[in-house]
């Protein structure tokens, strides 16, 4: 009987831990504002329900705000896709939790909707693979390809992006 007592306690713990996992693993936040295509300020991480964090979304590189008209019809896009500021989002975080500059790496839910994976399925930005985050890789990579296949914003053939994200902001320091 102790046995089985034993066994039962243990796999409650467990239980209990994965549980604790999974939480930390996500957070519900509420958007405070959008950056940019690629990036938010957000309220509610950790015990400081007030405090603004920087969240970079994982996997984007979106056009530069300068880099007109794709900075902003990004930035405007990622707006559209949050929707009501009210109504919280889910972070989902990786196996590397910031960036060199301190911003919260991040992939982004709503509604059971990848936020990450919408940006660059309707032609916001590219996708950029960041060792060691590859959780979603070949499904941002999809969404890359058909924004690509289907000509849609920085794809359009009549209006293309001329220089990637990286490179504009090498040219315009």
């Amino acid at each position: 009987m102790g046995k089985v007592a034993i066994l039962a306690c243990l796999l409650l713990l467990m239980s209990c831990q994965a549980k604790s996992q999974l939480q930390n693993n996500q957070a519900q936040v509420k958007v405070a504002r959008v950056v940019s295509g690629q990036s938010l300020e957000v309220l509610g991480m950790a015990e400081q329900p007030n405090l603004i964090s920087q969240v970079r979304l994982i996997g984007v590189d979106a056009p530069d705000l300068r880099q007109r008209p794709w900075g902003y019809g990004a930035k405007e896009a990622l707006e559209q896709l949050i929707g009501d500021l009210e109504k919280p989002v889910t972070l989902e975080f990786d196996i590397e939790a910031k960036d060199k500059i301190g911003r919260t790496l991040a992939y982004v839910w709503r509604d059971q909707q990848l936020l990450n994976e919408q940006i660059l399925k309707q032609g916001y930005g590219l996708f950029v693979g960041r060792s060691p985050n590859h959780k979603y890789d070949q499904r941002l990579e999809r969404a890359q390809q058909w924004a690509r296949l289907m000509g849609k914003g920085i794809w359009n053939p009549e209006k293309p992006m001329r220089l990637t994200p990286v490179e504009f902001r090498r040219l315009n320091r």
